[in-house]
């Protein structure tokens, strides 16, 4: 049996907008990313599928029972064993209060202008605004 040295780490995201048009965040309570703002989402158990993975994830991070809906994109990012293939979808819900859970340290519905600020203040996790403005998914201005 051959194990790779550098091993895929099958993970997901989600982007979920609220009728404002504002973005969830998540600020990460756990490494990588700690303290930085996120979207939620986490790694794909083993015989989970991603749609199961995104709305168990969603649940436990910040409390929303999502609808999962098309994949949006796909980046990859380094891992301390391997690579995490981040796989973000479009999600719903007809819920708006954030509870942060275990894996996050705070959460937030995040417009234009907040984001903004995030990301030139160096508090978003690498690469999520760059990977958010190729989508076309950047939150609108309230």
């Amino acid at each position: 049996m051959i194990v790779s040295e550098n091993p895929v780490i099958r993970c997901v995201g989600a982007l979920i907008f609220d009728p404002r048009g504002r973005l969830c965040l998540v600020k990460r309570a756990n490494e990588p990313g700690r303290g930085k703002w996120s979207i939620p989402g986490g790694r794909v158990e083993q015989g989970e599928t991603d749609h199961s993975a995104v709305r168990r994830e969603v649940f436990e991070e910040i409390g929303l029972v999502v609808t999962v809906g098309d994949l949006v994109g796909r980046v990859e990012r380094p891992a301390p064993r391997g690579t995490f293939e981040i796989l973000d979808y479009s999600c719903w819900s007809n819920e708006w209060e954030l509870s942060p859970g275990d894996d996050a340290a705070d959460a937030m519905w995040a417009d234009g202008a907040t984001f903004a600020t995030l990301d030139r203040n160096g508090a978003l996790t690498a690469g999520l605004a760059d990977a958010l403005r190729a989508w076309d998914c950047l939150p609108r201005n309230e």
